[in-house]
């Protein structure tokens, strides 16, 4: 059997990092709540570029449904749990890396675990896991730990970005201001894409739906995620390369062949926002998005 060896495995890498940077990113420890959809891209992501250390949570298993976007889907793993097959693949391309999991999902007795020793917080729960979101941003805010949320939007990837020092995640998408817990999802789908540059081509929206809380996803949008989000994972990790954060968000569709780099000053109490979330909530809660 062929024996691991990291330097090796990790070549290809170096040119765009040096050696002494890839060693950097092997001593590095990044936590991912959610090892579904972009979950599993972040981690298969993060993986390969070499990361040593890891903490994973998911509560879920694979379905069949799962087969259309999620890195650990299969005929194989249909009934096994998400975060137990992650584990595994990321000790696949790693088998050094320090993998800690956490399968029964992120609550207010194991966050502080969950984020003890993390450099880096990447956002990877459900769209609609509203409350285990708002925890782990808290206290990634009370741990001044970077935060970084990608969104499979359509056929492309909504991002952002929030530093310790910076513009919270409060401050931006205003979920206090909201009267109703659809009112928050509202503001969150807003804040993540103030440009909505995929509404033109969903074809589809009934199945867009809030109330039974599931939404269409595509293959090449996670992927797009884990590469943007693994970007800026690398810049924060090795404190290079210019950084986009709130209340500045990035946007790119490759259906629609456009990029947008939005502006949301005050997040969702910008007045151009506030108009947005008042036509999406029409939208939205008549079941037409």
């Amino acid at each position: 059997m062929m024996s691991f060896n990291y330097e090796d495995a990790f070549s290809r890498n170096i040119g765009w990092v040096t050696d002494a940077e890839q060693q950097i990113l092997r001593g590095k420890r990044v936590a991912m709540a959610g090892a579904g959809g972009v979950g599993s891209e972040h981690i298969v992501t993060l993986a390969r570029l070499g990361v040593g250390k890891f903490h994973i949570s998911d509560f879920d298993e694979y379905e069949v449904h799962n087969f259309n976007r999620q890195a650990g889907a299969f005929m194989s793993t249909v009934g096994q749990d998400k975060v137990k097959v992650m584990e595994q693949v990321c000790l696949d391309i790693n088998p050094e890396a320090e993998v800690k999991s956490f399968p029964e999902g992120i609550f207010e007795h194991n966050v502080d675990e969950f984020l003890d020793g993390i450099d880096v917080y990447v956002d990877s729960l459900d769209f609609f896991a509203l409350s285990a979101r708002k925890l782990v941003f808290q206290k990634c805010l009370e741990k001044n730990i970077p935060l970084v949320t990608a969104a499979p939007l359509g056929m492309g990837c909504a991002f952002l970005c929030f530093m310790p020092g910076g513009m919270t995640y409060e401050e931006y998408f205003r979920f206090e201001d909201a009267s109703s817990e659809n009112e928050q999802y509202i503001k969150f789908l807003i804040g993540l894409s103030p440009a909505m540059l995929q509404r033109p081509y969903l074809v589809d929206p009934s199945k867009a739906d809030f109330h039974a809380k599931k939404g269409p996803s595509m293959p090449m949008a996670v992927k797009m995620c884990g590469g943007i989000a693994g970007t800026y994972v690398l810049k924060i990790l090795l404190n290079r390369g210019e950084l986009i954060t709130a209340p500045y968000g990035l946007h790119f569709d490759a259906y629609r062949n456009r990029f947008k780099k939005t502006w949301r000053p005050m997040g969702n109490r910008n007045p151009l926002q506030r108009i947005v979330f008042g036509v999406a909530k029409k939208i939205v809660l008549s079941g037409g998005a």
